[in-house]
């Protein structure tokens, strides 16, 4: 990992630790407390938290005067810690997030800043970036957070070398899905990878389902708070598919003890363990850093989700994260608001950060960036991921950014139970239901 002098770790520790404690564990000083630097937290795991420690770097090298100090943390580790700050008051000058209803819950509490004047005076920032990025960082038409990183589209990945030594062809329906399972377990291979442990990557199975079956209207009756949308007959449709391919043996044998957080289910797929693999488009990057020549001898073959027959959704629909998001704490400092917003301006998305992005394997939100793209080594992915983004009709926002944290926690929670055949479709439908537009 990349590291300064004012950059702290913060590990896969246990959400029950008060924050008072691991920031003194860490030697970090209290957001507010830094003698007029700002804060920022955001996530580790390489290679995206070298690209975003290199903009902390280069901006702090910028400006010896006013520094940035940052600190980092596991995906799982972060969302409860940021949580919790939030609630104490303590949170960092400059939040990372995915926007959409977390964000909106920052708002409701009134704990970050109304970005939308300073966008109003810094038009040639927000001119910069892609149009669509914007949608999640809005509430009630003001601004709230800046777009920033990359977009991320949900891709199916798989492993062309394994696909040739079964004999068989990359999915183009569910129908295919399912035939090729008991095609790969006779081989002793998984048909699928899956980090089931860390509930969200099981979510990104009923977010396609849900969008191929009953098409994008029915997660937004959700979102609308329409009284049980999750009971929706395309939904139960799609929850019952999800458990076909569980008692199918679809998923690697004891997926709900395998992380996400420590990659172990991107080594399933270029090990050759498990054939195919539905995750975010950060994990090309991540296969290509740690899977050896798996990636730069063309064995990974990536394709968006396949539609369902039958389905009312369009099939070049596209799920996952369109940016990732910076806000501003409202209970910062005038210094290290100020801070955080010359790190706005001139820290994210320059050059540098830019070229970084395309060299792990992902799209920029920044406007102008095609020429690169094409000239990139990871040319064929980067054009993929760029047109699912700019040809989805609707890019659904990943579920648990997109609801509330309450209900958002309800949902992550019943998935697992779900993939753990514990609860059946109409017990998941009946208990999200309860929290619909908590």
């Amino acid at each position: 990992m990349e590291t300064s002098l004012s950059r702290r770790t913060l590990l896969g520790m246990a959400a029950a630790v008060p924050l008072s404690a691991a920031l003194s564990a860490c030697g970090s000083s209290s957001p507010g407390q830094g003698g007029g630097g700002a804060t920022y937290w955001y996530l580790s795991g390489q290679p995206q938290e070298g690209v975003r420690a290199g903009a902390v770097d280069a901006f702090n090298k910028a400006n010896p005067k006013t520094q940035i100090e940052d600190t980092t943390f596991q995906n799982d580790a972060y969302k409860t810690k940021i949580k919790t700050a939030l609630g104490a008051g303590q949170a960092p000058t400059i939040i990372w997030g995915w926007g959409g209803g977390t964000l909106r819950s920052y708002v409701e509490a009134d704990q970050v800043e109304d970005l939308t004047p300073w966008f109003d005076e810094h038009s040639e920032v927000k001119d910069r970036l892609l149009p669509a990025s914007f949608g999640a960082a809005t509430v009630d038409g003001r601004i709230y957070a800046m777009p920033c990183e990359n977009v991320q589209p949900i891709v199916l990945f798989y492993n062309k070398e394994v696909f040739d030594r079964v004999g068989v062809r990359p999915p183009e329906s569910w129908d295919d899905i399912m035939a090729l399972v008991p095609r790969f377990n006779a081989e002793g291979i998984a048909p699928f990878s899956l980090g089931g442990q860390s509930r969200w990557t099981n979510m990104m199975w009923l977010e396609f389902l849900f969008d191929r079956i009953g098409g994008p209207e029915v997660f937004q009756a959700v979102i609308e708070g329409e009284k049980d949308a999750w009971s929706h007959p395309d939904a139960i449709t799609a929850l019952t598919r999800v458990q076909d391919l569980v008692r199918a043996e679809g998923f690697i044998k004891g997926f709900s003890s395998v992380t996400a957080d420590s990659n172990a289910d991107q080594a399933l797929l270029y090990t050759g363990k498990a054939a195919m693999m539905l995750h975010g488009a950060w994990s090309y990057g991540i296969q290509k850093a740690e899977g050896g020549d798996f990636v730069s001898s063309d064995k990974l073959g990536f394709m968006n989700f396949p539609p369902v027959e039958g389905g009312k959704g369009d099939p070049a629909n596209g799920v996952g994260n369109p940016a990732q998001y910076l806000s501003i704490s409202s209970k910062a400092s005038a210094e290290e608001k100020r801070i955080a917003k010359d790190f706005l301006a001139t820290g994210v998305l320059q050059d540098d950060e830019v070229k970084k992005w395309i060299d792990n394997g992902s799209v920029p939100v920044r406007l102008g960036t095609e020429k690169l793209l094409a000239a990139s080594d990871s040319a064929e992915f980067l054009q993929l991921t760029y047109g699912i983004a700019s040809n989805a009709e609707t890019f659904v926002q990943s579920w648990d950014q997109a609801l509330s944290p309450t209900a958002a926690e309800t949902l992550l929670d019943n998935i697992a139970k779900l993939f753990q055949l514990s609860i059946s479709p109409k017990q998941f439908a009946a208990n999200l239901n309860a929290v619909i537009g908590r």
